[in-house]
This record gives C-alpha cells, sequence and structure tokens, in this order.
C-alpha cells in the first residue's frame, strides 16, 4: 500500500541549481523565456512529486497499481476485497450470495489508519456472475456503492439498477498479439463508437463491431482505431463522458472477453487501439459513481466552489491528493495491461488545465498560459500520467483534447513539455466552420487556409482533422450538412444531383484532402464522415421518446452504388492511400509553392507529392504555370475524378513534363503548367 506522507521541501540552493538552464521547449521558442521560471517550477513539481509518490526507490508502474490491490481477487482458495474508505465507519458486502442482507460474515474490517478496508472470503462463498455491492455506513448516514475498482459493473434490464459483478470466467482471454507495435507513418485514426456503430436501431456490440465494422476500417486505410465511451457511464446518452466506474468496460456492449478479442483482431488486423479516457471529471451520480463515495463528498474530488464542473454537471478530481494520483494511475496501466489498449486520448485536458476550465478565456497571447489561473496539481497529474504510460509501454500513444494552446503540451517531459505524443488540432475543425457558415465561396483566400492548416509549434506533433464527434453531435452540423443541408434527403441519388449537391460533394473532398495532406502528426476521422453521414448524433432520451433511430451509422448508404455516398468514401480510401504511398510523410516539410487569394489557388510540395487547389467556384485556367523541381509528373488523385463525383475535365492519363526556363536552370527547377477545374484539387507524383 502507498504511502501518503507529504514531502519535506528541497533547500532552495537545490531548486535554484535545477534551473540553471533553459530547457529545451525555452530554446525552442525564444518568446518563452520570460516564463522560464514558471516552465522550469512546473517541471520540478513533476520530478519531486515522482520521487514523492515511487518513495526514490521503485518505478511509476510499481507505484500504480492500486487495481492489484484494491477490489476483488482470487487469491490461492480464496476470495481478497479491499477498499479505501477513509471516512467510514463500518462496511458491509452484499449480493446473490447473502441474499443482499448484512452479516458478521461479509463485514469487512478497517486494516489501516489510511482507511483500507479489508475481507476475505473462501473461494466457494462467490462464484462467477454473482452480483454485488458495498453496504457502507459513515457518521450519520448509510448507503450502497458500487466499489471504485470496479471491474465488471452491470445494469438490470428490469430495474435499471447497476451493480458490480464477480467476473472470473472459467477460460480467461489469452491475447494472441503480445507486443503490438503501431505504425505511424502516419497515424490515421478512426474515432468510432461502440453502441452507435452498426445500422440497426439499438446499441451494437463489441462482437458486432468486430465482424461488420472493423473490416470497412482495415479496407479503409486506417492504422489507428479510437474507441469512445469505453469506461461504464450511466447514462448512455452522456456518450461516456460522465464515468461512473473506471477500471470496468461498459457491460451494455458486451463482455470484457469480447472486447478483449476486438482489440485482439485490429491489432492482427495491424490497427492500433486506442481509448478515450475520461480523467477529467466524473459523474455526480452516488449510486453509481464516487460523488459521495463513503459519506464524504471529497474523498475523490475537490471541495468547495471547485468540487462541480459549472458547464458539464459533474465532479472535478483533485489532483492534489496523492490517493486520487494512486487512483488515476493505476487507472491508465489497468486498460494497457488488461485490455492491450495501445494509449488514450485524454478527453478534456483543457478543463483539467485551467481554475476557470478554459470558460470564458481568451487566451490571445503566452502571458495567459503562466498567470497563476492554472491548475498545477492537474498539469502535474497529466505529466506523470504520460511517464508513466511510455514507462509501460515505450510504444504507446497518448493525444491531448486541448483547446487553449498551452505551450509543451505535446514536448516530451525532458525538454521541460507534458510528454503527450500529440495534441488535437481543435483550430482546424472551427475554421472550415467559420469559413463556411460567414464566406461567400468566391471569398475563401488559400493563403488563410494554408496559414491555419500549418500553424503550429515546430517541436509538438498534431492531430489533424476536419470534423470529430463534435460536429456531429445534436446541436451542431457535419460539413456535408452545412454544405448541402436539407438537399441530402433528396438529391443524392446518381443523376438527380442539384448545384448545391455537386458543390458540397466538391468541397466535402477538397476541405478533407487539404486538412489530411496537411498534417505533422496524425489524421483522425468519426465514422461515417468520410462518406457524409446524414444525420447528426442523438442518443436515446426522453426528448426524441428513446429512440436509436439517430444513434447509428447507415452503412447501407456508402454500400447503395446508386447514391452518391460512395463517391466521398471512395475518394477518402484514395485519399490514405496516397498519403501512405509516401514514407514518413508527416515528418516532411509543407513547402509553399504558390498562393494567389485572386485566383483562390493554393499549392504546396511535400517530398515528391505536389498538391493544387482551385477553390474557386466559377474559374477554371488554362496552363497555370507553378515553379516546381524539374522533371516529369503524373496525376495520382483528382478531386475531379468522375469515380469520385467529380466532372472529369481533364486526362488524368496524361504525363506532365516542366517547361525549360534558362533563369531557373541553376536551380534545377521548371515550370509546370496545368489545366486546373474550378474547384477542385489534384495530386501530382513526381517520377524518380
Amino acid at each position: 500500500m502507498m504511502k501518503v506522507s507529504s514531502n519535506k521541501e528541497e533547500p532552495q540552493n537545490a531548486i535554484q541549481a535545477k534551473k540553471v538552464s533553459l530547457l529545451n521547449i525555452v530554446k525552442n521558442d525564444s518568446w518563452l523565456e520570460p516564463y522560464n521560471d514558471a516552465i522550469q517550477g512546473r517541471h520540478y513539481h513533476a520530478e519531486r512529486k515522482i520521487e514523492e509518490l515511487t518513495e526514490g526507490r521503485k518505478t511509476l508502474s510499481e507505484f500504480a497499481s492500486g487495481h492489484l490491490y484494491f477490489g476483488l481477487h482470487r487469491v490461492g482458495n480464496q476470495w481478497l476485497f479491499r477498499e479505501w474508505a477513509p471516512n467510514a465507519v463500518k462496511i458491509f458486502l452484499v449480493g446473490d450470495f447473502n441474499a443482499w442482507k448484512e452479516s458478521s460474515d461479509y463485514e469487512l474490517r478497517c486494516i489501516d489508519k489510511s482507511g483500507v478496508w479489508e475481507i476475505a472470503l473462501s473461494a466457494e462463498t462467490l462464484k462467477h456472475g454473482d452480483l454485488f455491492k458495498l453496504r457502507i455506513y459513515w457518521k450519520g448516514g448509510s448507503g450502497e456503492r458500487i466499489p471504485s475498482y470496479a471491474k465488471r459493473v452491470v445494469q438490470d434490464d428490469v430495474t435499471k439498477i447497476f451493480s458490480a459483478q464477480v467476473w472470473e470466467p472459467p477460460t480467461p482471454y489469452e491475447f494472441i498479439i503480445k507486443n503490438f507495435v503501431p505504425s505511424r507513418n502516419p497515424l490515421l485514426i478512426y474515432e468510432c463508437h461502440i453502441g452507435m456503430g452498426q445500422d440497426e436501431e439499438k446499441i451494437g456490440s463489441y462482437n458486432e463491431f468486430r465482424e461488420k465494422v472493423l473490416p470497412r476500417i482495415v479496407a479503409d486505410g486506417y492504422n489507428c482505431l479510437q474507441i469512445m465511451a469505453i469506461q461504464e457511464h450511466p447514462y448512455y446518452g452522456s456518450f461516456g463522458y460522465h464515468v461512473s466506474s473506471f477500471f470496468a468496460a461498459s457491460s451494455r456492449f458486451g463482455t470484457p472477453e469480447e472486447l478483449k478479442l476486438l482489440i485482439d483482431e485490429a491489432h492482427r488486423q495491424g490497427l492500433a487501439v486506442i481509448m478515450d479516457l475520461v480523467h477529467s471529471h466524473a459523474v455526480k451520480n452516488e449510486l453509481e459513481g464516487l460523488g459521495n463515495f463513503a459519506g464524504d463528498p471529497s474523498q475523490y474530488f475537490y471541495s468547495g466552489q471547485r468540487r462541480e464542473h459549472p458547464a458539464w454537471d459533474s465532479l472535478c478530481f483533485d489532483y492534489g491528493k496523492n490517493e486520487v494520483l494512486h487512483f488515476l494511475l493505476s487507472n491508465c496501466k489497468f486498460w494497457l495491461e488488461e485490455y492491450k489498449f495501445d494509449g488514450f486520448r485524454f478527453d478534456g485536458v483543457t478543463s483539467m488545465l485551467y481554475y476557470s476550465h478554459g470558460l470564458g478565456e481568451s487566451f490571445n497571447g503566452y502571458a495567459d498560459y503562466f498567470n497563476g489561473h492554472q491548475d498545477d496539481n492537474a498539469i502535474c497529474y497529466l505529466t506523470i500520467a504520460n511517464e508513466l504510460i511510455h514507462q509501460i509501454n515505450p510504444n504507446a500513444i497518448t493525444i491531448a483534447e486541448e483547446v487553449s494552446g498551452m505551450p509543451g503540451l505535446a514536448a516530451p517531459f525532458k525538454d521541460g513539455g507534458y510528454g503527450f505524443d500529440y495534441r488535437l488540432a481543435m483550430n482546424i475543425p472551427d475554421y472550415w466552420i467559420k469559413i463556411i457558415k460567414e464566406l461567400k465561396d468566391e471569398d475563401w483566400k488559400p493563403s488563410g487556409i494554408f496559414w491555419e492548416l500549418t500553424n503550429r509549434r515546430a517541436d509538438e506533433r498534431n492531430i489533424t482533422y476536419a470534423e470529430s464527434h463534435d460536429q456531429a453531435l445534436v446541436g451542431d452540423k457535419t460539413l456535408i450538412f452545412r454544405l448541402i443541408d436539407s438537399d441530402m434527403y433528396w438529391h443524392f441519388r446518381k443523376g438527380d444531383e442539384n448545384d448545391r449537391v455537386n458543390r458540397g460533394i466538391a468541397l466535402h473532398k477538397m476541405i478533407r484532402l487539404a486538412t489530411a495532406s496537411t498534417l505533422n502528426g496524425g489524421y483522425l476521422n468519426f465514422m461515417g464522415n468520410e462518406f457524409g453521414h446524414p444525420e447528426w448524433i442523438d442518443f436515446p432520451r426522453e426528448g426524441n421518446g428513446w429512440s436509436h433511430k439517430y444513434a447509428r451509422r447507415q452503412w447501407n448508404l456508402v454500400d447503395n452504388q446508386e447514391l452518391c455516398y460512395h463517391y466521398l468514401g471512395d475518394f477518402d480510401r484514395a485519399m490514405l492511400q496516397t498519403l501512405k504511398s509516401i514514407k514518413d510523410i508527416q515528418a516532411l516539410p509543407v513547402v509553399e509553392i504558390w498562393h494567389n487569394d485572386g485566383d483562390q489557388i493554393l499549392a504546396f510540395q511535400r517530398g515528391d507529392l505536389l498538391f493544387v487547389f482551385n477553390f474557386s467556384p466559377t474559374n477554371s485556367y488554362t496552363d497555370y504555370g507553378f515553379m516546381v523541381k524539374k522533371g516529369a509528373y503524373r496525376v495520382v488523385l483528382n478531386t475531379d475524378d468522375p469515380k469520385f463525383g467529380g466532372n472529369g475535365l481533364t486526362d488524368d492519363t496524361i504525363t506532365h513534363f516542366t517547361n525549360y526556363d534558362s533563369f531557373l536552370d541553376k536551380e534545377e527547377k521548371g515550370w509546370l503548367q496545368l489545366y486546373i477545374p474550378a474547384r477542385s484539387a489534384v495530386v501530382l507524383a513526381k517520377n524518380r
């Protein structure tokens, strides 16, 4: 069991010694120099906390093993159960095995001053599938609770009550793929939700997803699956964000073995699997969650005004408590080792970083990141979590969902960063929405588009995306709906397209190509968006009659060759194939060749690939010239190709040669002249 004694302050001269040299993130960005002390302080805070938690002799992984100590475990010929409940005065285990009645045979005993309770039971007392809970008494009250480290939680179909479940199958799942190494050339993420992954109006299962959806993702060319809503949550419509049981895979989708089989099969097919990890807040529910676990509302969470999240109707973890760090870090290790997840997309990082949760903040300059409004405890936790995750699995993937632009978030800890591998480029979907809503097509400026797509910190990698699940939720609109709106329903059959549909199909492809081709780390797509799924996401709730109609993905639409959806799906597949044709394209510089806002033309190069965009809705250009490396170029992808719903105005079988120019001869460059139809984009590869 971990010790939670507070550390002694180091001598001031030892602290100053650590601040002699600039950390690399400051060296890489001179604008950070005025905030060097703050950056050094955060770095030192994490170093000191790691030293404290590990007591200077253990590894972080050894420390983060709460799930191996707490909760229910079969040990030899007995069951051992432990729970941390410092405010409790009496605890009973109740369940199917004792008719849900308290008795001295099932009473836990407190075994230390920190509030750890324990009970040992003979092996025949509990059996696989038994339901159970804790009945906890505290001064002035009592209540039934689900154990905090429960690894299996199920809901009764009739009463809708959640209970923990003994889960000890006779033949535990054995992973076939033991040490999967993700491909990052580049990282191509398919964001998904198991429950809404099927065509039918119901909650889908792990098995259905593995059998029906996974093959589609593999065929489309993605190499990473990002699964949302894995941690158990009492309300399906929360999209998995209001977590109640942090160590339990949601039983509404199936069993732990079925999830493990899905992950194993994804690995066999070459896909990494990461999960949406919610450590930014927790559900307020007391019966299902940790909100008032043993009569102490602040056992896991901040007290006072900081306890409740003002926008999310949820509770905020107290990252300053070592016991909470133990719980959350153990949770990271559990999912990596028990289910072989390859990493995490950390949800709500902005909310964690700031006392304000980022609400109402403008973030106009670097001073906004170092003005004392930041939660250093949360920053410390995130830094340590990244250190732990990469200690357990050096190939693990961590992504921060963060909108404020906090410097160093995706820089290595040794350089003064917080250790994430990637940060979500959340500015990009917002930008596309803004220009679609506010500008006429003829006012789109390629210079602004290029700047927005490539404006990022040189020492941090991003996950680029045009839209995610956020833009698909009810109350918002996907790109295809913003472009086409209700004509999706009436004019999306081949031969019946109107001008709005043709415009939407063309721009949908161009937007996604521009976004994906400028990636510097990875690219993300939410399931169905690649083919322009026509419906928003609205989970069953009282307001819609508890309908599953909009909590599904209509794969039949993209499979129907008489509809236009397959144009977009086919293009997405070809686009990813093109990007993967260049080794480590994400590491190559994005070199601007040309932009002209008047013509609405943009051209840039990555390695041997040349990307050319004409955003003009009306103007096509003949013999438009670009100064590029001398040689022959062939078309490898064209948004105007008829097989992608285009007009087919160019002959893409032609090899394009650069024209000689004596002024450019010494530079080994020439003029490449192209016909570029309106509202189209083309990718050319230089012949070697």
